[in-house]
């Protein structure tokens, strides 16, 4: 089956009463499949979908609930790098799949050339995903030649439309929810911040090959400070030290705020916030699904593959671009943005996400 198929080509949909998509990895590669998992929800609105992911992406799946149904956690596997691999858990991983014979299971984690012999083994009707001439491909029919010349989004995107599922846009989302509000409503009490007074930085990132310098995000965080903004500086509990490290070698004084915030209470805080200052890292994508403008910095990822599409409020530096007098000016610009837009956000934008009934009564 051609890769491009188009107009009268274009084929139909397989039947399914019941999906699993396979994808475990972090943060970012999850936010980034949002559009795919919109249109196939779009296309198969009353089938079962499930998310095979890792641990940490059972609250992915809890709040993205008018996509998906379930979350199976993945075991790992051998030559996987995001977990050490539970060869027992793996065992009973591959009896229940192939115990639940799915319908459809999508292979959305990569090119194929590790993880496709496994996706034959769990037993689904059909079996659909990514290949190259490397990896192995179980059904010519349903896999397509992994894409790796387009931007990420549009990598899962163009996955579904070659299985016959049509495009519900490119756009990316986070639903917020009360509880992420109040959570931040905390924050500002105790920290005594109000809606666009401060700004976000999160230096952190998966290894030190993929992150700015410390000391250069603190010159940002003082440039940022003499525009009146207060300095939120965000990252998880074991990116404490490096948030240290950057609130030590400040002239002026942050909020530390790594360690107290989870995913929710991290996108209602940028959602609230002037502007994020950071590495390429999970919390970019979350930015750009929040509509934050943002500055990110490309350190040892490819900037085509995760830029946001959205250029207008996302400026992502790359190569020389990553000089500090360079940064300074983007960040200069960031805040110009900011300012231009004061309107606060508030739990009274709730709902922006589609409710399962919605995406349901569309169909119907």
């Amino acid at each position: 089956m051609n890769d491009e198929m188009r107009g009268s080509d274009r084929r139909t949909a397989p039947e399914a009463r019941s999906i699993a998509l396979f994808r475990a990895l972090q943060l970012g590669d999850l936010l980034c499949s949002v559009p795919a998992l919109r249109s196939l929800r779009a296309t198969y609105p009353t089938a079962h979908i499930a998310l095979i992911g890792l641990p940490w992406a059972k609250t992915f799946v809890t709040r993205f609930s008018a996509y998906l149904d379930e979350f199976i956690p993945f075991p790992g596997f051998p030559g996987l790098p995001e977990q050490e691999p539970d060869c027992e858990g793996l065992l009973d991983f591959l009896g229940a799949m192939q115990q639940r014979q799915v319908d459809l299971l999508i292979q959305m984690h990569g090119n194929g050339t590790l993880i496709n012999p496994l996706m034959v083994s769990l037993g689904a009707r059909t079996t659909a995903g990514y290949t190259t001439t490397e990896a192995y491909c179980p059904d010519p029919a349903w896999f397509m030649t992994y894409p790796d010349h387009l931007p990420e989004v549009r990598r899962h995107l163009a996955l579904v439309e070659f299985l016959g599922v049509p495009s519900q846009g490119d756009a990316l989302e986070f639903p917020l929810q009360a509880q992420d509000f109040a959570a931040t409503d905390r924050i500002f009490s105790t920290y005594g911040l109000s809606p666009r007074s401060y700004i976000c930085l999160h230096p952190g990132g998966r290894g030190t090959a993929r992150r700015w310098p410390p000391e250069q995000f603190a010159r940002a965080a003082d440039r940022l400070a003499s525009f009146g903004l207060r300095i939120a500086i965000t990252g998880t509990q074991e990116e404490q030290p490096i948030v240290r490290a950057v609130l030590g070698r400040m002239r002026g004084s942050a909020i530390d705020l790594s360690g107290q915030t989870d995913l929710g209470t991290m996108g209602a805080l940028l959602s609230r916030s002037a502007g994020l200052v950071a590495n390429d890292t999970g919390v970019s994508h979350l930015a750009a699904a929040l509509h934050v403008p943002s500055v990110i910095l490309s350190v040892g990822s490819d900037p085509h593959r995760w830029n946001p599409l959205d250029r207008e409020h996302h400026r992502v530096l790359a190569g020389e671009e990553l000089a500090e007098d360079s940064v300074l000016e983007h960040i200069d610009c960031l805040v110009a943005r900011s300012l231009m837009d004061m309107t606060p956000v508030t739990p009274s934008g709730l709902g922006s996400h589609p409710k399962r009934s919605d995406v349901l009564e569309r169909q119907l």
